[in-house]
């Protein structure tokens, strides 16, 4: 292209405002800077796009068209100018976050829900999936951040504590425990436990054992090759209890209550965790991890040029 988007938005303010003193005063040039551009634009075009008077100017037959012509594409650079801008403070492009957890309910929905909000520009997408893949996913740059339950080997990664969320145990609608309104650990002692084989099951069977083994109880647990969905839909028919966390919470499934669990000290917490790597040069992680930051009143340090 012969010339520069300036000489375009220099011709359209002139069309707009019927004058070049006018349209430098809202460009905030001088008039003798803008009409100069304009003149220039029309050698460059070998078309004579305004009509000089005393009172003005006014747009020829084919300035108008050339105007016209015009408009979308000062528009548009203007966009590409916006967008680009907006993704480089991490207000527009894209975040992938990584969770093995669901999101029906608790803290993770919550963020998610928040952030959204707070950046609709954001191209926000997730992976589901267990704690090695999604680990993977971080040492290839196809996740952004990883959020899970407890603790994982983190070596390479940055690990931050993000939010705890309550433990509770999904038992039968027509379960004794059903009737109180809160579970002690003693209060499980004899009863089978299903959890799934995919994460967060190996962790919460984890804790499960720890705790019960302090109690002197041994833990009946089986570990099933199916969903935690497809397991909580199955404890209505009083095949055993499951224990969940609070982000699991938000879908009703037949004949199924939870109920919080709780210790010596009270509920019973599992600590979630944010991992990502600190030379993600990615400006939305960072803008999300000074999003979670806020909201959870947390002082860990963001690396704000991991490129340098």
């Amino acid at each position: 292209m012969p010339f520069d988007i300036r000489l375009l938005r220099h011709a359209i303010a002139a069309a707009d405002h019927g004058s070049f003193y006018k349209a430098a005063r809202a460009l905030g040039v001088e008039q003798s800077t803008l009409s100069r551009n304009v003149a220039r634009l029309e050698r460059v075009i070998g078309v004579q796009i305004f009509e000089r008077s005393r009172s003005g100017v006014s747009a020829t037959i084919a300035g108008k068209d050339f105007i016209r012509g015009a408009r979308p594409m000062v528009a548009g650079a203007d966009k590409l100018i916006a967008v680009t801008r907006a993704a480089g403070q991490g207000r527009a492009g894209g975040l992938m976050i990584g969770h093995y957890c669901s999101l029906s309910a608790g803290n993770l929905r919550a963020t998610v829900i928040g952030w959204r909000g707070a950046h609709p520009d954001v191209d926000l997408d997730g992976v589901e999936a267990e704690r090695a893949v999604l680990l993977a996913g971080l040492d290839i740059g196809e996740i952004d951040i990883a959020i899970l339950a407890g603790e994982a080997d983190h070596d390479g990664y940055r690990r931050e504590p993000f939010w705890s969320e309550r433990v509770l145990v999904a038992l039968p609608a027509s379960h004794p425990l059903a009737e109180r309104e809160t579970v002690h650990w003693t209060d499980l002692r004899g009863e089978r436990f299903l959890l799934p084989a995919t994460d967060p099951g190996p962790e919460i069977r984890h804790m499960l054992l720890g705790r019960l083994s302090v109690l002197g109880m041994q833990a009946n647990v089986r570990m099933h090759q199916c969903s935690r969905e497809t397991i909580l839909n199955l404890l209505g028919d009083g095949l055993g209890l499951t224990i969940v966390c609070e982000g699991s919470t938000g879908a009703r499934y037949p004949d199924v209550v939870y109920r919080p669990v709780h210790a010596e000290q009270g509920p019973m917490l599992i600590g979630y965790s944010g991992y990502w790597h600190d030379d993600n040069s990615n400006p939305a992680l960072r803008r999300f991890l000074h999003f979670i930051k806020t909201r959870y009143a947390l002082s860990f340090n963001i690396s704000e040029n991991p490129a340098e």
